[in-house]
Formats: structure tokens, sequence, C-alpha cells
């Protein structure tokens, strides 16, 4: 089934999981059949399937190539993306977008290349561009192909004259390396002329002419420098033998039709500094775009370095599929430094920086699924440092300022990140000395309160929020209006703070704190109780969203999937399932859940308009990618744990690499419109879209997982006392 058969069968207001559950993913990218460590042998799959390849048809259809986007990252913050066929269609794209504080301070330094194949007496311009009422130059007529293997590479043909481009970044420096090749042998008449057109603003900002600029270049042997302004980084172009031409122009009025679309600023000038003429001959030539000066004859060994990094990032994943190898690749991409030691997650590209809450989110599948244990501990020990009050911080804002405490489930996710550390490597000791200290004070802080009326009630429940405010994931606001308040006691903030009391009560154990156990274990027996006696909706056999003062909130929200498939349930396993029902029958749709059945007359099940339209439609219908983690999990859970389930289970990712191969290309969205045919809305790579994918895909559909027991298995005592307290 493709994903336009699958879009096409689930037409009506509600999918239909028949149409795609059950069947094997034959794809070349999943089949769960019990290969190598419970995934499939990858002797069935055809290792050519995996290269992302679009042909001529797509290039030169620009309806169709302007929506497929590739991103590359380098650990820093920074990044470089643009379409397919290199048209810019956000104020986000470039060449080189530099993280001057890392992983904030982005600037798009440069925009794009306009580049001109030279082929003895005649000129072939390459790129394309969107101008007022024009498309040009036109250069994906030209371009006969693209593909991810290894990097972004557009491949074109002109006259009997084949010429490849390549893009990738230097792991840990605000270098882009474009890298040029003629194919089909050497010629004497061939050249290209390049055109560098910069930008030097905020990436959330657009440049227009102005008197401002400095034109001066500095200029040495192999390379040539512009800082058109002060207060920006000078941008090095560093190359192998090219000849410098004349520049100092500005190129008006480009259109990026995705800012439109978002209702926001859209037309940009860019500035052209200088042309360089490259031979082209049977070697490769090109360019590094940096913040640095580079040795441009080293394009090969650079090449080979971050292709080797790469390989490096699935080494003990042979024996996997290229869906997971996809996605452990796409995974690296949001790990990324803060400062000279620590390390943080970007919580999506283009435009997002470290969020607390996201990062805890994303930490299981971007950190530990791929045993990069080492980038786990500098992440904890990151958000611990910034602990204040009993909370973490939400948002590291992007100048630079105070972090935001702004948030009650950032604070008790980080017990479930640490809890899944502690699982995956057994490193108590760890735990013992860097973070307990800091669980036990983060407990301290929430049952005698902290901030925005963050504080445990007197049934033991967490309750937080005051007007104005917006606390949970839910967080969209118009002006002064807070589209989902949620204030009171939210459905999963008690679902985090059972599981943080329960992490609790583990920790004291294994450390011989035989005290703090026991204050938790009763704690934890008192939240099970309050939380069955007032969440159950007994009329639609599922939970409530929230209580204030009392008073359920009967919206039909996915917020609830998290009281079944976090790793301490305070439910029984009939309300389990009818959690995992109700979901499934309301809010379940190939990409993820929605935010909102459509049976509510809040409802908006499309993402589109304005910034305020976009808001308020937010949590409101639209579908979120990282919720299919938590359900696949629930849903594994309570079918048993089984084989057969997590072979059903694995149909719930069939139209996953279809995805992967629209918006952002080997990633997963943000969000997709509630409504079919579901298109893809929001970042094109977010980190806990992928993270959770990637999890749900290792943790609940492999048949096993060497190093850890499985994440379901609570023991015997904890679900007897689950079934006592839903009595």
């Amino acid at each position: 089934m493709t994903s336009q058969d699958a879009k096409e069968n689930a037409r009506g207001s509600y999918f239909d999981e028949s149409n795609w559950l059950g069947g094997d993913l034959t794809h070349g990218y999943m089949v769960i059949r019990g290969g190598s460590r419970g995934f499939p042998d990858p002797s069935e799959s055809n290792k050519n399937d995996r290269i992302m390849r679009f042909e001529k048809s797509t290039c030169s259809n620009l309806a169709i190539a302007r929506r497929k986007e590739w991103l590359e990252t380098n650990g820093l913050g920074g990044f470089a993306t643009s379409t397919i066929v290199g048209l810019n269609t956000r104020r986000y794209h470039g060449l080189l977008v530099a993280a001057i504080r890392p992983p904030v301070g982005r600037m798009v330094l440069l925009s794009k290349l306009e580049e001109t194949l030279l082929i003895g007496d005649r000129a072939y311009e390459l790129s394309v561009n969107q101008y007022p009422g024009a498309i040009h130059p036109s250069g994906h007529l030209f371009q006969v192909g693209f593909r991810l293997e290894p990097f972004p590479t557009f491949e074109y043909a002109v006259e009997d004259i084949g010429l490849e481009k390549s893009i990738f970044m230097i792991h840990q420096e605000d270098s882009a390396v474009i890298r040029y090749r003629l194919l089909g042998g050497p010629r004497k008449d061939v050249s290209l002329e390049i055109r560098p057109l910069v930008a030097f603003r905020d990436y959330h900002a657009l440049t227009r002419l102005n008197d401002g600029l400095d034109e001066q270049l500095q200029q040495g042997p192999g390379w040539v420098a512009v800082r058109p302004y002060s207060g920006f980084p000078t941008l090095y172009f560093n190359h192998d033998g090219g000849q410098l031409l004349p520049g100092g122009n500005w190129y008006r009025n480009f259109e990026y039709e995705e800012e439109r679309l978002r209702g926001l600023d859209w037309v940009e000038d860019l500035f052209n500094p200088f042309g360089l003429r490259l031979k082209l001959g049977d070697r490769l030539v090109g360019l590094i775009a940096s913040t640095s000066r580079h040795d441009a004859t080293r394009l090969e060994e650079l090449s080979a370095t971050e292709i080797a990094r790469r390989e490096r990032l699935v080494v003990g994943w042979e024996g996997t599929d290229g869906l997971i190898q996809t996605l452990l690749r796409a995974a690296d991409q949001f790990i990324v430094r803060r400062g000279e030691k620590l390390s943080t997650i970007i919580a999506g590209y283009p435009w997002f920086a470290d969020w607390g809450r996201d990062a805890m989110i994303a930490f299981t599948g971007l950190v530990l699924v791929p045993r990069r244990f080492d980038v786990a501990r500098k992440i904890l020990l990151t958000l611990a440092r910034y602990g204040d009050r009993g909370m973490l911080p939400n948002r590291f804002p992007d100048a630079g300022e105070v972090p935001e405490y702004n948030t009650v489930d950032a604070t008790l996710w980080f017990f479930q990140a640490i809890f899944a550390y502690a699982t995956y490597t057994g490193d108590y000791a760890f735990v013992h000395k860097h973070l307990y200290p800091t669980l036990l004070d983060i407990l301290q802080w929430h049952v005698r309160g902290t901030r925005f009326n963050i504080r445990m009630d007197d049934d033991g429940l967490l309750n937080a929020g005051e007007p104005g405010v917006q606390l949970t994931w839910m967080d969209a606001r118009v002006g002064e209006e807070v589209i989902t308040p949620r204030m009171g006691k939210p459905v999963e903030i008690q679902a985090l703070w059972f599981n943080a009391l329960k992490v609790t009560e583990h920790f004291s154990r294994q450390f011989g704190e035989p005290e703090n156990e026991k204050r938790y274990a009763d704690l934890g027996a008192r939240v099970r109780r309050s939380f069955n006696q007032k969440f159950w909706n007994a009329k639609e056999s599922c939970l409530y969203d929230g209580v204030a003062d009392d008073v359920p909130d009967t919206a039909m929200r996915p917020n609830q999937i998290l009281a079944v498939s976090l790793p301490f349930s305070m439910l029984s396993r009939s309300r389990m399932k009818g959690v995992v029902d109700a979901v499934t029958r309301e809010l379940l749709t190939p990409f993820g859940l929605r935010s909102l059945t459509p049976k509510d007359p809040r409802y908006q099940g499309v993402y589109t308009g304005d910034q305020n339209r976009r808001d308020r439609a937010y949590h409101q219908g639209t579908v979120w990618t990282w919720l299919m983690g938590p359900y696949i999990t629930a849903r594994v859970r309570v079918d048993g744990s089984t084989a057969r389930a997590r072979q059903a289970a694995a149909g719930l990712l069939r139209t996953m690499h279809e995805h992967l191969e629209d918006a952002g290309l080997g990633t997963v969205s943000e969000i997709f419109d509630g409504d079919a045919p579901y298109e893809p809305r929001g970042c094109i790579a977010q980190a806990w879209s992928v993270a959770e994918w990637l999890r749900a895909l290792v943790e609940d559909l492999a048949e096993s997982m060497p190093g850890r027991k499985p994440r379901h298995q609570e023991s015997s005592a904890d679900l007897a006392e689950a079934q006592q307290g839903a009595g």
C-alpha cells in the first residue's frame, strides 16, 4: 500500500485502521519476522531500496520538488537546508546557518549560490528562484536527479555534460562544504561560475537592500572573505584555485512561498559580494563556506571523515532494517553542544532551539536507543545544572538570556529520563552521585509548592496553573488568550507525578534509603487511589483530560495515553484497555494522534493560515507525530507484549517510510493536519517525533533487545496494587 493509497482509504472524518494494520511492511524498511535482534534479516531487503532518490520527473515538477526539503547539521545547532532543487521557500533556508553561541545565536550567513555552467561560450544557469510573477532561472529543468546518499546530491545534465553537486557540514564547525564533480570524463572547455548570495541576519528575520553594508573583501591564497556588517562573524569562502570575479550587486525580491503561507513576511533582498570561476576538469572541486579558514584541497578527506562518522552511528545495528538506520542517523542531527562541555537536544529544525520538555521526551529515543551513553550523561547533567526551585527550564532563549521556568511537565519527564538511563546502562553509581539529590529536592519543592501554583494537593495529586499561563505541552497562546489552559490537575501530569514517585522509590531502594523508599511508596499508593477515584470516566470507559476544583474536563484528548504507556501505571488492565480503545476510536491517524476528537465543536482539522489561526489549531485537532510512540507502547502493553501484539502494532508504522521521502527527507515532521489527507506541517525535523518513532520500533516492536528487560513488565505486586487502586 502506498502513502497515497493509505490517504485515499482515510478520506472520512475518522481513520479506519483496518485499512492499514495487520500486514507485513515490505518496502525495504521494516518487516517484522524475527531476524537478528528480533529485527528482519537484512538479506530480505534490497540495500538499494534504502537510497533515497528522486528522478527528473520529480525535480522538474516544482509543485512536488518544493515540498521535499533536505537538512544537514553540524552538532552545534547550525545547519544547511533547502529543497531538492535548491529553491529557497523559507527564511530559514540557507547553505550556512551558523550558531554563533552554540546551540543558539543562529544567523543566516550564506543564503545560496547562483551557479552557471559554462560550456565553451554557452552559459546555462542551474539555480532556481521565485521572484514576483516568475521562476528564474529554471535550473530544475536541467536537473535529472537528487539523492541522499551519503549527502544531499544534485545531478544535472546539460548538452552532453553531466554534473554532480553535493553538500555537507563539517561536524562541530560552522562550515558547509559544497562539492562539484564533472561526470563522463575530463573536458577542457567546461567551467562553473558561482556567485554567493549572503544575508547576514538573524534566522528569524529577513534582509532588505540597505546602505549600511560594507562591501570590502579580504582575500588571500585560496580564500576570499566578507563581513558586511559589524557584530557578525567573518565568512570565508575557501576555494582551490578559483578565479575571482567582480560583484557588489543586490538581488532583489526573492519570494519565500512557505513564509507567505504562514502569514509572515516573505520577501527578501540578498547581496552578491563577488563571483568565482572554477575550472571543472577530472577532479573534485568546490567551496568551503565557513567562519574560519580551510584548505579547500582537502575536500575528499573531509568528505571521507564525515562519511565515516555517520557510519559509526549505525555500528552494531547492521542486522536491522534500513528504516531503523535512517532514524538513527536522523537522531544524530538533534544532539548538539551547549557551550564548551555540555550537551543538549535541539527541539526541531529549522526554527526551534533546545527545550527542556522536548529534550526529556526525546531522550530515550535519541541517545539511549543509539547507545550514546556519554552524551546521555552530559544532557542529564546539563538539565540538572539549570535546576531552580525544584523546576527545570522549559526553554533556553535564543539570545542567551535567563532560561524560562514555565512548565510543569519538563521536570517530571526528567525522572523518566533518568530511570530509562539506569535501565539501559545499569549505571546507578552515576545516578546516585550526580542526580539522586536533585530528584529528592524536586519532590520536596513539588510537595510544598513552587512557581505557578505547582504543588501537591491534599489528595496527593499535583495541582498546577495560574490564569494567563500555559504549563503543559499543550501551550498555544494567542495574545493574552491561552488556547488550552488546562489548569488544575491535567491527566498526564498525574501520570508523570506518579512515575516520579515510583522512580524515586526505586532509586531509594537501590541506594539503601528505606525511609525515602517508604515515604514515596506510601505517597504513590495515595496518588493511585485518588487518581482512579477522580479521573475515571465510566461513561466513556476512558480518563478525563483533567480535573479542576473536582470538576472533570471531558474533552477527548490524547494526554491520557501516557497513563498507560509510562513504565508505572496507576490503572488496571481493563482500564488500560479502555483508554487505548477510546484513543484508537477517536484520535488515531496514520501519522500520530489528534490533539482533540473531531466530535468536539472546537476541533480544527487543518493547520494553515497566519500565526493566530495556526496557534488556535495547534492543540485543537492537529496530529502530533510524537504521540505515536506512547500509543504503540500502550497498545502493545495492553495486548500482553506478545509477538502477535507486536506484529499488529507494526502496521501502525506502515506509512513511516513514505513520510521519510516527503517534507523533511530522512526525518520526521512535527505535526500533521487532523483531516485527511494528513498534510505534514510545522518543523520538517522534530526531535521527539524522530525519537518516539525510533524508540517504539526498537523497544516495542522488536522481539528482543540485549541488555535490558522489556519496559512494560511491572512486578506482580505493582499490578496487584493497580487492580486494587482501580477497583
